[in-house]
């Protein structure tokens, strides 16, 4: 029988939480759900006023992983969803603004990514990101070498960036921005990943050509696209093991020399909450906001 949990007023139907959806690890849907439930204090306010893409993986990883962006069948009524601009029309998408929402959500099964605006001003980006990508034998540790470059080059600017892991293999670069389209910011990316190549030819791409990568750090400049939405700080990611992607301070960047020193699995987030608090606040915080040049 599905247990009946009631959170915040609202009764959610939580199912299969003895299923292992990480094989390597046998972390369990029930660890995924206490997961969220311990950290929506410091996820909640990353996903508020955003509309929210679920990649969802029902049955783990090596299962089906799909994309649901439009509102999913048999969301329930008490679950805000907001009207937001699309290419081919205007979308139906969710908004996770609260811990109901979050633990309905978490009971889908999914990894949680945003656009860098908030659904109140479609036609102004408030964040910036830059996604560091390794092409084998390249690792995190060279993405942390050209995020060192990329935080200067921004700082130059007046633009304070804030790192976090993929979850996966590489890195994010964030920023607050304020006054800019997410057109400007894309352009305004480019041309720094553009800038990062030129000074680090042996070590930077800018473009995505498969041919390129291999040893080298793909920056990514383009999920700054309206269109475009990147994982959400803290969420889980559909791996073989409970990866995160984790908020981590610039010392850990400049210390980093093995991969696995910035490999945070579920049970690390807490603790690390509890030493750091959130080290991605400043960017909820407008008068951290740069504006482009």
């Amino acid at each position: 029988m599905t247990p009946i949990t009631e959170v915040e007023g609202r009764r959610l139907a939580l199912s299969n939480l003895e299923k292992v959806l990480y094989p390597a690890t046998g972390f369990t849907k029930g660890e995924v759900l206490h997961y969220y439930a311990t950290t929506a204090e410091v996820l909640l306010p990353h996903l508020r006023g955003r509309s929210v893409s679920f990649l969802r993986y029902p049955d783990g990883p090596d299962g089906q992983v799909f994309f649901t962006k439009n509102v999913p069948p048999g969301t329930p009524d008490w679950v805000t969803t907001a009207e937001v601009p699309r290419s081919e029309g205007p979308a139906l998408m969710v908004l996770v603004q609260d811990l109901a929402s979050l633990m309905w959500a978490a009971n889908l099964v999914t990894e949680f990514h945003t656009h860098q605006w908030l659904v109140d001003t479609p036609d102004e980006a408030d964040r910036l990101v830059f996604d560091l990508d390794p092409g084998a034998p390249a690792t995190v540790v060279e993405c942390c070498e050209v995020a060192l470059w990329l935080r200067e080059r921004l700082a130059a600017d007046g633009i304070e960036a804030y790192p976090k892991t993929a979850g996966s293999k590489g890195l994010h670069l964030l920023a607050a921005v304020r006054g800019s389209s997410s057109d400007r910011v894309s352009e305004y990316a480019k041309q720094l990943a553009v800038e990062a190549e030129r000074a680090m030819p042996r070590l930077v791409v800018h473009r995505m050509t498969r041919n390129l990568r291999p040893g080298k750090v793909f920056v990514d400049w383009s999920q700054n696209a309206a269109r475009k939405t990147t994982a959400t700080p803290y969420t889980l990611r559909a791996r073989a093991r409970p990866s995160v992607s984790a908020p981590v301070t610039w010392t850990e960047v400049e210390e980093c020399g093995d991969p696995a020193r910035l490999d945070f699995q579920a049970p690390d987030i807490a603790p690390r909450v509890r030493d750091h608090g959130d080290l991605l606040a400043p960017l909820l915080d407008r008068q951290h906001a740069g504006a482009l040049p």
